[in-house]
């Protein structure tokens, strides 16, 4: 193993995962964005995971009952470091890994099949300015930078994927609600949104959003999640959430996959 990545347990050990020993470390986004999926998602779900990285999220959502996952990532050495990571974990008949830019998915280039979908996750790089500027690697600026309209461009990428009445579930920072809002009109529905504190008399750290395909349900602002109580640990809700053994309540039914045959009404518009 190459002395630039750590391997290391995630979920209580169930997830073994090489990852870069500098730079973005699989944390508590990913555990975050791993509990909420697993609130809405079905056994045997088609998933997508966008903005994969070392693959931790839809690595865990594979052994949480997943029936396919596709980790879409656009640094070819991470996407590599996710396909180790696909082999170690025993999962190459349920989980593949595809080097895409999420900006050519909204452009219908490749993968994934129009309403294809059943879940997509999503992490974008909203924090990539703070934790890359001083990187020299172009892909991976390229991976990482923030550009304006970042969440148009992977909504639209998500809604083009998933089929109707299909779900999206993306984590991000506090200050992008009102983009997230806006972006999803006319394309998701009936959208929940929790915020995440670090503590209860602190500030929301994280958003977690959720939303289903042509759904015209109303937003709802669900109850916050605390991560931590009195001193430094974890709240107990929160430390299931890190050790995998936590399904997020999101306030909505599961995405049940597709019956074969069984085709859904579409209430969206095209995308």
């Amino acid at each position: 193993m190459s002395g630039d990545l750590s391997d290391d347990l995630f979920f209580g050990g169930r997830l073994k995962l090489l990852q870069p020993r500098k730079g973005h470390r699989v944390g508590t986004d990913a555990a975050l964005l791993t509990a909420a999926a697993r609130g809405r998602m079905a056994k045997g779900a088609l998933v997508a995971d966008f903005g994969a990285g070392v693959g931790a999220v839809g690595l865990s959502l594979a052994l949480s009952g997943a029936g396919r996952v596709t980790l879409v990532e656009i640094d070819f050495a991470t996407a590599s470091v996710a396909a180790e990571n696909i082999r170690r974990n025993g999962l190459a008949d349920k989980v593949d890994v595809r080097t895409d830019d999420v900006a050519d998915v909204a452009r219908g280039d490749g993968f994934p099949r129009r309403d294809s979908l059943d879940l997509v996750v999503a992490n974008p790089p909203f924090d990539a300015a703070r934790r890359f500027r001083a990187s020299p690697d172009a892909d991976k600026a390229r991976a990482h930078a923030a550009a304006e309209g970042l969440v148009e461009v992977w909504m639209r990428a998500a809604a083009r994927a998933l089929r109707p009445g299909g779900c999206l579930i993306m984590i991000h920072r506090p200050e992008a609600i009102g983009d997230l809002v806006s972006r999803a009109e006319g394309r998701f529905g009936g959208a929940r949104l929790r915020a995440v504190h670090a503590r209860a008399d602190a500030p929301a750290i994280r958003i977690l959003f959720a939303a289903r395909k042509g759904s015209r349900g109303a937003l709802a602002l669900l109850p916050p999640l605390v991560l931590h109580g009195e001193g430094d640990g974890f709240t107990a809700e929160a430390m299931d959430i890190q050790r995998g053994q936590a399904a997020l309540a999101m306030d909505d039914s599961k995405t049940p996959a597709p019956r074969a045959g069984v085709r859904v009404r579409a209430e969206a518009p095209d995308q």
